[in-house]
């Protein structure tokens, strides 16, 4: 802290020390320029707090010293606060003569001054002879009048000798600074009065019109001021009148007419004298000559800009520099924002046109502001977004042609981005009039209610995306078993009659179908993990498939007549002890406490296996091996017990989210379930909840439609998409379909493909039937009832195949697409560049995708209209 302190105190030692020894300085003061014959003064000032002492300064070979040095001081004293200080002022002044014409340099003067040394700066005079003859100096030395008054007197006495006042001595001169240049290169010009005579005012100015120029007035003083010039080796009193700024509109020679003035010029005109020596004081006249002067014509050569000019051009001709800012980089919709573009350089500035601005689409622009500077323009562009969503501005592009270059030069900003947010009231926006009003998102909205259906809570029976029953191999080996059923069937049913006679044989044949039935039976309570309805179900179907095939009555089905009825039709010993076995288990079992669903497996699947065995043995003929091997398939299915698997989980987790109003949980947990390929409508009209209540009603509205392709029929998902599409921006009206398919489209959205696909198998199964009835019947009406029936069946069964394949083939197609991007901008070709915009899209507008060019689709709205667009700004139903 303490050094800290010193150093404080050091430093501002040094400023005082310093500001004290600025104060003391040595100012010079000298014509810059003179004549030969003219003298002239030096002043040198040397002010301080102290007077200054040991002056010193030499005029040099270059100049005669005619008198001097003159000292003149000065001092004042000043209290402020009670703080008393002291400033000293001290002159030295010089009278020289120029002993020679050229361009000499007046050296420094010294001083101590408060004990330092001080000097001051060199001073550079420019001397010409202004008429004079320069061979010597003696006669000059004589003279004592100063050079701006000898030129005046003799300009005067020339008047007085020939009544005109000379060109040389007052004249008009209007000087450009370049005399060829490009259309739109900035031209100084500069008008000037050149006098050597006394004048005493002007009339009748009249400047140039500049036709083909753009021009600007820089320079018009009130009091004209004049200051000495040098022309062409005389001194001359010059005095600026106007300048302009020019800038050349037109390619060609451009003149630029005269410049005119009428000076009032005293001229002094001595009198006859009485040869007293009073007259020349007393008794010179003056009389004023009204001198007119004018400029010439001039004539600017202004070739034309080159051509290739960028699209970006702007008018500028010169050297520029660009700079873009955003007024805010995050806003709400409706607010209001603005982007200033500042260009700043030299050329043009004042023609420079506004850049142009390509806003994103939906954005409102108002009438550019712009603000002159003195080296540029600031363009400000107002503007109100009316869609929300992440934007970006720019890269703005303004190009200008470098004359220095000889060539366009292109200015690039970076790209600006802008994020808007969705306001809590997006229904206000401004009128014309600048008042706010209540606007309905420029659309007609439909009041379908006051909010979405809720979601479905059951859970969905799913199937993998894009499978569908119709047309599916399980769905054609259907029919196709269908057509063999009715075959089989129309040579069986002509042998039944002669197999009913046979009882015994009867109940045999029927056995296996017995014990399926039972077996059936056992599954569905070991599916239910009902433990003593299984066992006692599995003991009646072990009985029941014995006494059937054996033909045993209930009273006679002891374990020791099975086991020897077993034994006698063939049965291996140790299929006859399992089936004791099993039956001992189930006897066991019905009494005993709950052991477990793996013994409740096992028991069943030993219970399969043991009926298969049994008959295999009994029956060698192939056919009743492949009976056996298909009880085996359809009864011998894992038994899945009360562990919910994943897919279930996910989808009651999502309901419990939704339920809570966690709507970003629930889609992502139903979202899990889509990922694993398991698809179903409910499964997306949840979805679709979920992302209304986000507010994102473009998601909303792609998983609708996606629930709706799965299953037209559900009116909950089209409730809910109509409701959606209501708060979309955009509204198109559909081109009018022929009634005929407008009622096929309906009569399919009836029922869900796969119901169509199942009643069509059904109506053709009944259609078979009633064939066999017309080929199997002995009676007349019932062989009619047959044939037509038939008919009306396989008319329906086809019509019920086609609803389905149609909502199928509706379903697959992937050219209906929903747009997801706030705001998208329909071109006329792919690729951007020179396309035209068509027209403006809004987010849930959906549209159908004719073709694909890279990363752009062609696309047409229900109207008919047609455009381009990026692949990015939509997604596939």
């Amino acid at each position: 802290m303490v050094a800290m302190k010193r150093l404080l105190t050091i430093f501002m030692a040094l400023l005082l020390s310093a500001g004290a020894f600025a104060q003391n300085r040595i100012e010079v003061q000298a014509p810059n320029l003179v004549a030969v014959d003219e003298q002239f003064n030096v002043s040198f000032s040397i002010e301080g707090d102290s007077a200054p002492s040991d002056f010193s300064w030499n005029c040099g070979d270059d100049f005669k010293l005619v008198w001097g040095p003159q000292k003149g001081s000065s001092t004042s004293i000043s209290i402020v606060n009670g703080k008393r200080s002291k400033t000293s002022q001290t002159t030295y002044t010089y009278i020289l003569l120029p002993r020679r014409t050229g361009t000499f340099t007046l050296s420094a003067a010294t001083a101590n001054v408060g004990g330092n040394r001080i000097s001051s700066g060199t001073k550079s005079i420019q001397v010409v002879a202004n008429g004079a003859s320069t061979s010597g100096s003696g006669s000059s030395s004589s003279s004592s009048s100063s050079g701006s008054s000898s030129s005046q007197q003799k300009g005067s006495s020339s008047a007085a000798t020939t009544g005109t006042i000379s060109a040389d001595d007052l004249f008009l001169r209007l000087t450009l600074s370049k005399n060829s240049a490009v259309m739109g290169e900035t031209i100084t010009a500069t008008l000037k009065l050149y006098q050597r005579v006394n004048i005493a005012g002007f009339e009748d100015a009249k400047f140039p019109t500049f036709d083909g120029f753009w021009s600007q007035e820089v320079q018009a003083p009130t009091n004209i001021e004049f200051h000495r010039e040098s022309i062409g080796d005389k001194i001359y009193n010059a005095a600026v009148l106007r300048s302009w700024n020019l800038i050349p509109q037109k390619a060609g020679s451009l003149v630029i007419d005269p410049a005119e003035l009428v000076c009032l010029v005293n001229v002094r005109q001595a009198s006859s004298g009485t040869g007293s020596i009073f007259d020349s004081f007393f008794q010179d006249e003056y009389r004023t000559i009204r001198k007119r002067v004018s400029t010439p014509a001039i004539t600017v050569n202004v070739s034309g800009l080159p051509a290739g000019a960028p699209s970006s051009f702007g008018g500028g001709v010169g050297k520029f520099t660009m700079n873009a800012d955003l007024s805010v980089d995050s806003l709400k919709t409706h607010d209001a924002a603005s982007l200033k573009i500042t260009i700043n350089g030299s050329g043009n500035v004042a023609l420079l046109e506004a850049p142009k601005v390509n806003f994103p689409p939906d954005f409102e622009v108002y009438d550019v502001k712009t603000t002159d500077s003195a080296h540029g323009k600031t363009f400000e562009y107002p503007f109100i977004p009316r869609s929300y969503g992440e934007f970006e501005i720019g890269p703005i592009e303004y190009s200008y042609y470098d004359v220095s270059a000889g060539q366009y030069v292109t200015l690039h900003s970076d790209a600006m981005p802008l994020k808007v947010i969705k306001s809590k009231d997006d229904d206000i926006a401004a009128s014309t009039d600048g008042q706010l009003v209540q606007s309905v998102n420029r659309k007609d909205v439909k009041n379908l209610g006051s909010d979405i259906r809720y979601i479905e809570t059951k859970t969905p029976h799913l199937k993998q995306a894009g499978r569908f029953f119709v047309w599916s191999p399980l769905f054609c080996g259907i029919a196709l078993a269908l057509l063999l059923l009715a075959a089989a069937l129309y040579f069986a049913l002509r042998k039944m009659e002669s197999r009913r006679a046979d009882v015994v044989g009867s109940r045999n044949r029927g056995a296996v179908k017995m014990a399926r039935g039972r077996l059936s039976q056992a599954k569905d309570y070991l599916g239910k993990g009902l433990y003593t309805a299984f066992y006692e179900s599995l003991h009646k179907a072990l009985l029941g498939y014995v006494g059937d095939k054996l033909n045993i009555d209930a009273a006679d089905q002891s374990k020791e007549n099975i086991s020897a009825k077993l034994s006698e039709a063939g049965v291996p010993e140790a299929s006859v002890n399992e089936f004791i076995s099993l039956l001992d288990a189930c006897e066991f079992a019905r009494y005993a406490p709950d052991s477990g669903t793996d013994a409740m497996n096992a028991h069943y699947e030993s219970a399969v296996n043991v009926i298969s065995q049994i008959d295999s043995s009994m029956k060698h003929k192939p056919k009743a091996a492949a009976t056996t091997a298909m009880l085996a398939l359809l009864l011998l299915v894992p038994a899945q017990m009360n562990a919910s698997d994943y897919t279930d989980s996910l989808w009651t987790a999502g309901t419990q989210a939704y339920t809570e109003g966690n709507w970003q949980d629930a889609a992502k947990n139903w979202t899990d379930i889509v990922n694993l390929g398991e698809v179903s409508a409910s499964l997306y009209y949840n979805i679709g909840n979920a992302a209304f209540k986000q507010g994102e009603y473009a998601q909303a509205i792609l998983n609708y439609e996606r629930a709706l392709k799965l299953d037209p029929s559900y009116a909950p998902a089209r409730y809910n998409l109509e409701f959606a599409q209501s708060m979309i921006q955009d509204k198109i009206d559909d081109v009018p379909e022929f009634f005929l398919k407008t009622w096929a489209r309906k009569l399919g959205w009836m029922l869900p493909s796969n119901t169509w696909a199942v009643l069509s198998l059904l109506l053709f199964a009944a259609a078979l039937a009633l064939l066999l009835v017309f080929l199997l019947s002995s009676q007349s009406k019932s062989r009619k009832m047959g044939f037509f029936g038939g008919i009306l069946a396989l008319i329906l069964a086809i019509l019920a195949l086609c609803l389905a394949s149609w909502q199928r083939r509706d379903s697959l197609r992937s050219d209906d697409v929903i747009i997801t991007k706030s705001v998208t901008l329909v071109k006329s070709s792919p690729g951007g560049g020179e396309a035209k915009d068509l027209f403006i899209l809004h987010e849930g507008t959906k549209v159908k995708r004719m073709d694909e060019v890279g990363n752009w689709s062609n696309i047409e709205l229900k109207d008919g209209r047609q455009g381009w667009i990026l692949n990015e700004d939509f997604e596939k139903i």
